[in-house]
């Protein structure tokens, strides 16, 4: 077992902890630890573009954005670190064009915005192009940036390394434990501070747009070690997932002027929200397809609709909607636009579907998406864990594993690569300031005890469940019962299903009992992570008595603010189960109101 010490350790190589990473990295010794290698992190899929209201195209407003964000959110965002992302987006996106990221332009030469779903001018309530983007890979671009400014600061990467546990001492965290894949081995990162930016959990699902990679890994091991986790009940279904695959058809495509479209040959978004249509939030555009497809308005009858983005349609909606360029033209699009604008999304549907978009509908449905919950923190990135936001000294998360509380009950759309940026940013300053005045404790006799002992019976056991079969049967389960509409009924018999699955987890039998790549072990520990947080997914979603954002239940259609304005925090108990508490929503300029769109 090998030991590694460092001042700050960030389990996560996408945005959110190389933002950290770097910022951490001016003043102290950093190591990052990411079971991929860090290009390859899943902050490459965002497509669309991060939100800022640099007003390059038309007058915009951080305070607008931040009224959007905590409408779209619900009302369920703590306004107060809502106001720190939006002041924040426009300092991270300047910051991130000096460090080199190649934003598409204006004519002029400023950086480019685009409308995206729920950003609005808030006076005359249409859509603001407030979308800085690099074509549709701006999640890539800001990947590329960040590592490189990464390599050149000196930090240390520790590239397909799979973290398995905290080291904790009476409830302070010491580093962590980590398997580096390629040999088995296990090693201990020994810090002052650890940061865990280890990303969402959609594979909780069955139909997803995340990549496999997303399995809760920084979520489960903070649940397991008697933290909570955040408004777990919250998971948003973004509306436009390539049918059957779920792969994601990015929320630009509508900002470039596509629209929804239903069987019966209906742009249908109006009966929904009239004022934005397409552009309305993520979970009002997917709760009104899957009414549409529940009214037997599917295409062909079928459980998906189309999104149209070909010029004529397009261009014929512009003039419907009045869509004038600043200059007072007509807004036109081509189909060269779309090749220059959208070409990873032209490429996904040729290559999967067989469908060009220049010339064709696409097929979507909704497809599990984001997590609005996670491990609850401050605004400085550290984690806190009570009702009273009591920080846990030395441990930090960022970025979709956490859960600050800037997207409430539902995201808004580039707000992730927001949250990344602005509070990858802060938390990692805050580390440095933290490592400077904290001494290095002394770990446990043997660290890795608990992870040794569970690779140990799971490489021995005789058990007859493969993780695989523990795994799709979760996903079946959650998607059918915690999915865009959520009623008693289901979720009860989630829960019951949930609890039969995790006493399984004893019985896992693996086929592959070495140590090099034994991908085999990884998927067990993973499985157990999905396991984990279904249980707590579920079982906020179930005494949450209310619809509001994304969480949508038939039998509690109405938002009810009196008894339910308030975050879940989801505890582990001794027995396995969950309790939960609750916290109040900090609210400030905005009082709640009705979501008019």
């Amino acid at each position: 077992m090998q030991t590694h010490v460092f001042d700050a350790v960030i389990v996560g190589a996408g945005g959110g902890g190389l933002m950290a990473a770097l910022h951490a990295s001016r003043a102290v010794s950093t190591a990052v630890i990411s079971k991929l290698h860090p290009l390859r992190s899943h902050t490459g899929a965002a497509q669309g573009g991060v939100g800022a209201a640099l007003g390059n195209l038309e007058e915009d407003r951080w305070e607008w954005h931040a009224y959007d964000t905590v409408k779209g959110s619900d009302f369920l965002a703590d306004q107060d670190s809502v106001d720190i992302l939006c002041r924040g987006a426009v300092e991270a996106v300047i910051e991130l064009e000096h460090m080199g990221l190649p934003f598409d332009r204006t004519p002029d030469g400023r950086i480019a915005q685009r409308p995206f779903g729920g950003h609005t001018n808030n006076e005359t309530h249409q859509p603001v192009r407030r979308a800085c983007h690099a074509a549709d890979r701006t999640g890539h671009m800001i990947l590329q940036t960040l590592y490189q400014q990464c390599l050149k600061n000196r930090v240390t990467f520790f590239d397909e390394f799979q973290i398995l546990d905290l080291v904790t001492v009476d409830r302070e965290v010491r580093g962590v434990v980590a398997v580096e894949i390629v040999t088995g081995e296990v090693h201990v990162f020994h810090s002052k501070a650890t940061l865990l930016a280890t990303g969402g959990y959609g594979r909780v699902w069955q139909i997803t747009s995340n990549a496999a990679a997303l399995t809760g890994d920084g979520n489960a091991i903070v649940l397991r070690n008697g933290f909570p986790l955040q408004d777990m009940e919250f998971y948003q279904f973004h509306p436009t997932g390539i049918y059957g695959m779920g792969i994601l058809i990015t929320e630009g495509v509508r900002g470039e002027g596509g629209v929804l479209i239903n069987g019966l040959g209906e742009r249908f978004m109006p009966r929904y929200a009239p004022t934005i249509k397409d552009l309305a939030s993520r979970d009002v555009v997917s709760r009104a397809i899957y009414l549409e497809i529940q009214a037997g308005r599917g295409i062909e009858g079928k459980d998906y609709v189309y999104l149209d983005v070909t010029p004529d349609t397009v261009n014929r909606y512009f003039k419907l909607d009045g869509k004038r360029n600043p200059d007072g033209t007509w807004r036109r699009i081509t189909g060269a636009d779309i090749e220059s604008k959208l070409p990873d999304i032209a490429d996904f549907t040729r290559t999967y579907l067989g469908v060009d978009p220049v010339r064709q509908p696409m097929p979507v449905q909704p497809t599990a998406h984001y997590a609005m919950g996670g491990i609850p923190t401050n605004v400085d990135g550290q984690v806190t864990v009570d009702e009273y936001a009591t920080p846990v000294p030395g441990l930090y998360a960022v970025g979709e594993c956490a859960c600050v509380s800037v997207h409430g009950a539902n995201r808004l759309g580039t707000n992730s690569l927001n949250d990344l940026l602005v509070f990858g940013r802060r938390a990692g300053a805050h580390m440095a300031i933290f490592c400077r005045e904290a001494s290095l404790q002394l770990l446990p006799a043997d660290p890795a005890a608990r992870v040794k002992a569970r690779m140990d019976q799971l490489r021995s056991g005789k058990g007859t469940v493969r993780p695989a079969a523990l795994r799709e049967h979760l996903q079946r389960v959650m998607m059918q019962h915690v999915g865009v509409f959520r009623v008693e009924a289901g979720m009860q018999q989630a829960v019951r299903e949930i609890h039969a699955l995790r006493s399984q987890v004893d019985d896992i039998r693996l086929d592959d009992r070495g140590h090099r790549f034994n991908t085999d072990l990884l998927e067990a520990f993973q499985t157990q992570n999905l396991l984990d947080l279904a249980e707590v997914i579920a079982a906020g979603a179930l005494a949450r008595h209310e619809s509001r954002g994304a969480h949508a239940r038939e039998d509690f259609p109405n938002r009810d603010d009196r008894n339910w304005l308030v975050h879940t925090l989801a505890f582990r108990r001794p027995d396995g189960g969950t309790e939960l508490r609750y916290k109040p929503v900090v609210i400030a300029r905005y009082q709640p109101r009705e979501r008019l769109y």
